[in-house]
């Protein structure tokens, strides 16, 4: 039995194979999974996304299961434990940056209602159903990551470049990435018809 076609980026790994196969790309719209991702795809700047993957369960344990209200009140004590933990990356602008993030995205929410609502607006609430064919045709970059990420810098978020920004429209499904000939375009391009 072969395996199906995959985005060549997810390798063999059964990690990778896994958040390739069951979340990347899945339209999200709810506030907790966006905020894990958004945290998640900060911390992944500068490194392979499967050195995040392998710390993700050490990122749920050490920030509360993400728990937005609780990360937002960490001090800097807080701060000096997370850079002790092995669990997770260590750099000390990334951790602060996770709880900047947490501050500027609760305002965000009480001004908007949801992170989610406040995202979708920027595609009228439908994913960009992107067709390639190659991992080379994808971008690393568009000027919907740079409109997101400007707004979002000038709201006091950080890590939020519009290159980590576009990865993230990948993760969450705002855009579908997947190639054209990977078993998961199709699915995930139907979830965004719903």
């Amino acid at each position: 039995m072969t395996d199906p076609v995959r985005c060549q980026w997810c390798g063999d790994d059964p990690l990778y194979v896994a958040y390739h196969d069951d979340e990347w790309g899945v339209p999200s719209r709810d506030d907790a999974h966006l905020f894990e991702m958004l945290l998640l795809e900060g911390a992944q700047a500068g490194l392979a996304w499967i050195t995040i993957l392998r710390k993700r369960e050490g990122y749920r344990r050490a920030l509360h299961g993400f728990d937005v209200e609780r990360i937002a009140r960490f001090t800097e004590a807080d701060q000096l434990r997370l850079r002790e933990d092995a669990g997770i990356v260590r750099n000390r602008l990334k951790i602060a940056s996770s709880v900047r993030n947490a501050r500027a995205w609760l305002a965000l929410v009480e001004e908007r209602g949801s992170f989610a609502a406040y995202l979708w607006d920027f595609v009228d609430g439908r994913p960009v159903q992107n067709r390639f064919r190659s991992m080379s045709e994808l971008p690393a970059a568009t000027p919907l990551s740079d409109a997101i990420s400007k707004d979002l810098k000038k709201r006091g978020f950080n890590f939020v470049g519009s290159t980590i920004m576009y990865a993230y429209l990948q993760s969450v499904g705002v855009v579908n990435d997947h190639v054209v000939d990977c078993h998961r375009y199709r699915a995930v391009a139907e979830l965004g018809d719903v």
